[in-house]
C-alpha cells in the first residue's frame, strides 16, 4: 500500500510550450536543408526558413500569452473547475 505523498515532491506541469518551440526551431533548420538537398535554390530555401522562423516566433508569443492568461484565470478562480461546469462534447 502506498502512503501519503511527501510534501517535498513538487509536481510541476511539463513545459509543453518549450517542447513545441524546440521542435519548430528544429524544423526551421531541417526544412531548408531538405529543400536544398532536393534541388531547390538557396534563395528559395532561405525564404522558406525565414517564413518558418516568422511563424514559429508568432506561435511562441501566442502560446506564452495563452499560458499567462490561463494561469491568471486559474489564480482568480482559486484553481481549476471549481463549479463543475466543464463542457462535454
Amino acid at each position: 500500500m502506498s502512503g501519503p505523498r511527501p510534501t517535498s515532491d513538487p509536481r510541476t506541469a511539463p513545459d509543453t510550450v518549450s517542447d513545441v518551440i524546440r521542435w519548430a526551431a528544429f524544423s526551421c533548420v531541417l526544412v531548408p536543408v531538405v529543400l536544398v538537398w532536393y534541388g531547390t535554390s538557396l534563395a528559395g530555401a532561405a525564404g522558406a526558413a525565414l517564413g518558418l522562423a516568422a511563424v514559429t516566433a508568432v506561435c511562441r508569443v501566442l502560446l506564452r500569452r495563452s499560458e499567462r492568461c490561463a494561469a491568471r484565470c486559474a489564480e482568480q478562480r482559486g484553481g481549476r473547475h471549481t463549479r463543475g461546469q466543464t463542457p462535454v462534447d
